[in-house]
């Protein structure tokens, strides 16, 4: 049975606009490996819709909003990218997805991995605290924690600060694997105005 946390909307990407898919084979390299390339594929996708946001020399604040959509869209795919790969479910041949549509003055992200039921039990643990907590709030206390505890865990540490510092709407789709119901899909959204 597919749950939906949030306002996940599918059909606002049937719009018109631009937008990038980038598809990783989650299998073919161990996590160590992998994770730099996170990195690279956050800034290409910045890199790439930076073109959407021309700069005006008559104009100098053109130059600052390319720059901070930039910096907005890097930060947040390798957020994205960072989860799906930490979290996703071992020696599955399915690929993690990731997508930004422009529609309009709207950036949406869609980030898609695969996970075991005991990953998916900590990150509905995780949807449920922020969804009813105040971002700010639960921010400071999961810095906190984590400076305390050291952790490393699904602390929705990346989920809150797109919250709280890039004013991000965050929904999920979790729908299990038909031919694997022991493995759930897991649908990011992530939605913001620039």
């Amino acid at each position: 049975m597919v749950k939906i946390y949030g306002d996940f909307d599918e059909l606002v990407l049937s719009s018109r606009g631009g937008y990038l898919q980038l598809e990783f084979s989650s299998d073919s390299l161990p996590l160590e490996r992998r994770w730099r390339n996170n990195g690279l594929s956050a800034d290409f996708m910045a890199d790439y819709f930076s073109i959407f946001f021309p700069i005006d020399p008559s104009e100098p604040a053109s130059l600052r909003r390319q720059t901070e959509v930039k910096h907005t869209i890097s930060y947040i795919a390798n957020e994205l990218l960072e989860n799906a790969t930490k979290f996703s479910k071992e020696n599955m041949p399915m690929p993690i997805r990731i997508a930004l549509h422009l529609l309009g003055n709207r950036l949406i992200f869609l980030a898609t991995n695969h996970v075991s039921p005991t990953v998916l039990t900590r990150l509905q643990n995780c949807i449920e605290q922020i969804s009813n907590a105040d971002p700010d709030q639960l921010y400071i206390q999961q810095l906190e924690r984590s400076v305390e505890d050291d952790e490393s865990g699904a602390s929705g540490l990346g989920f809150l600060s797109m919250m709280v510092n890039y004013l991000a709407k965050l929904s999920w789709k979790l729908e299990p694997l038909q031919e694997d119901p022991q493995t759930v899909i897991v649908t990011t959204m992530v939605e913001l105005v620039v």
